[in-house]
């Protein structure tokens, strides 16, 4: 688009305008196309979205923006695109918590995605159940894992299936641990936006000796339309960082052991001093 002498004089408020009605036009907006519209930066474009994000106008996006969605869930496409580093680094985090020879559930979602990537990666010796495509096709690029893919009705947005033909699969087995994502984490409990996730998620649970929960940060406080699990039915909340105010007082009152990456290396730098002054 040719820039003019008018697009290069917009003033802050005006850009903010401007970008929260390209966005009503399209689900999706480049900082690199904004800064040219505007004769700005791109530095300057990537702080008028921090600051209409912070007004939940918008959600940021890789490389630019994106149109909020309130009580809903953003397409698996979508939010891969969203929190990449956060996601990525608790999924690595995540993958440190399995063994050699464990069996165990991973549902859909973004997350779990690079859970499941970080654990083809690892090369551990697994046998995982899923009801994610996806998760089926990185996990199952490991020559030491062995993936069991249940059937149902295919949800084409998410990539997985649902439904009773899903859970009654899930039913025949019992496996060490579960790892699941989720939409929300707020005092409610756990709670997810997309219909039928929720199903699957508890039946999953219902066959797992350790219940873990794969949230990032950004998730915290957010209720959504359908609880996964009360505060009670989770046994280790793993996430990039920990809950804080009367969400972490919650979830420690109830018991709920809490990993963070940075509380693993506290675990163990202590562990060293300790061995040290030994």
């Amino acid at each position: 688009m040719a820039q003019t002498s008018e697009s290069r004089r917009l003033k802050k408020q005006e850009r903010h305008q401007q970008i929260l009605l390209e966005l009503k036009l399209k689900p999706h907006v480049r900082v690199a196309d904004l800064a040219g519209q505007f004769g700005v930066t791109t530095e300057t474009v990537r702080r008028d979205i921090e600051d209409l994000s912070r007004e939940g106008l918008l959600q940021r996006a890789h490389g630019g923006a994106s149109a909020p969605h309130p009580g809903s869930q953003h397409s698996l496409d979508a939010r891969r695109l969203e929190f990449i580093a956060e996601r990525e680094r608790l999924g690595q985090f995540a993958a440190t918590l399995v063994s050699d020879g464990d069996t165990i559930m991973i549902d859909a979602g973004a997350t779990v995605m690079e859970f499941a990537r970080a654990l083809a990666f690892a090369d551990r010796r697994v046998l995982a159940i899923t009801n994610s495509l996806q998760v089926a096709l990185i996990l199952g690029q490991s020559a030491k894992a062995r993936v069991k893919l249940a059937p149902g009705a295919y949800l084409p947005q998410e990539a997985a299936v649902v439904g009773t033909e899903t859970c009654d699969y899930l039913k025949r087995f019992h496996v060490d641990a579960c790892f699941l994502g989720a939409s929300g984490l707020s005092e409610a409990g756990v709670t997810e936006a997309i219909e039928e996730f929720d199903t699957v998620k508890r039946t999953m649970m219902g066959q797992s000796r350790l219940c873990r929960f794969l949230i990032d940060g950004s998730k915290f406080g957010r209720t959504h339309l359908s609880r996964v699990a009360s505060f009670s039915e989770i046994d280790t909340l793993v996430s990039d960082t920990l809950p804080q105010d009367h969400l972490g007082e919650r979830l420690q009152t109830a018991g709920v052991n809490i990993l963070t990456p940075l509380s693993r290396r506290e675990t163990f730098e202590n562990e060293r001093r300790h061995l040290a002054c030994d």
